[in-house]
């Protein structure tokens, strides 16, 4: 993807490391030797804003000239979006609001606890009220409340990020037949289904329970229909953010025996459902199959 100017110079201030490397992946699971698996590092952009948040956010400063007065974002209190997006407006001068869901007034997460020391303005509300954050009466309500700021949707996801994901295939250095990415706000799988090429699939792995709104999701911010990429919902958990302790063990095994850092809200349930499917030979054998690593780490923080 080419940067604007406003994008490149973003790029630069912050020190974007792109693209990320494809590394070979060869755990030692049952059905792993059927295929051959490679997993790109988006991990590895940049310590803070990494993976897929620097790519939604930079397709989204493509549409821009200038910056705003100032920026407004939604997210939980363990958002990787909102904690890149915090320290990218901490480190351009730029005034941030984070719209939080929940009460987090005196248990603040690592998350929060650096929006704060960012200088933040972290705006709690609760469910029914964050229920709202795509309504435009809401949005109205909040730009009379900080002028002359932009909003920004919830995880980066809107339309404008993808020509930040599909950045993500164009980097790619050989043709898979697959790629695999975990699904939360559905701008990745969306980019990325909208640049592969007949006959790959792009399949994501649900980390949230949200089963018919996800494809919804995904579908509304492609500008036409596809019908090559699906999700897989067995793998969230119990919902987003939900871990148990098989889940936790996962994760550490795998960072120790494999080396690629993982956390369990996002890329743990990712390989925790590709190690799986692999047993249920979900993929063709002989198959490449490409997993994103999308960064953010904040679900292993305490």
């Amino acid at each position: 993807m080419p940067y604007s100017p406003l994008s490149q110079q973003i790029s630069d201030q912050l020190g974007i490391q792109l693209p990320s490397p494809e590394q070979p992946f060869c755990p030692p699971w049952p059905g792993a030797e059927r295929v051959k698996m490679w997993i790109k590092r988006d991990d590895l952009i940049h310590p803070v804003i990494s993976g897929n948040k620097w790519r939604k956010l930079s397709g989204i400063f493509s549409q821009w000239t200038s910056l705003p007065k100032g920026i407004i974002s939604f997210g939980g209190g363990y958002s990787n979006h909102l904690h890149a997006l915090g320290y990218l407006c901490h480190q351009l001068n730029l005034p941030f609001v984070a719209v939080v869901r929940g009460n987090y007034h005196n248990n603040k997460t690592p998350m929060l606890r650096d929006l704060h020391s960012w200088g933040a303005t972290v705006h709690y509300v609760n469910r029914i009220t964050y229920k709202q954050r795509t309504d435009p009466d809401y949005i109205n309500s909040l730009s009379s409340q900080w002028p002359g700021y932009h909003v920004i949707a919830e995880g980066g996801s809107e339309s404008a990020a993808l020509t930040g994901t599909q950045s993500i295939i164009s980097e790619c250095c050989r043709t898979y037949d697959y790629i695999v990415c975990p699904v939360a706000s559905g701008a990745t799988l969306a980019g990325i289904a909208t640049s592969i090429k007949p006959p790959a699939i792009a399949l994501g792995v649900a980390v949230l329970k949200g089963e018919g709104y996800l494809e919804d999701l995904v579908s509304s911010l492609m500008p036409e229909s596809r019908s090559n990429w699906r999700i897989k919902h067995a793998f969230h958990g119990g919902g987003y953010a939900k871990v148990c302790e098989q889940l936790y063990q996962f994760c550490q095994q795998t960072t120790d025996e494999l080396q690629v850092p993982i956390e369990p809200v996002y890329s743990g349930k990712l390989l925790f459902g590709i190690r799986e499917m692999l047993k249920q030979e979900v993929f063709s054998t002989n198959s490449n199959v490409l997993i994103l690593h999308t960064g953010g780490l904040q679900g292993a923080r305490k």
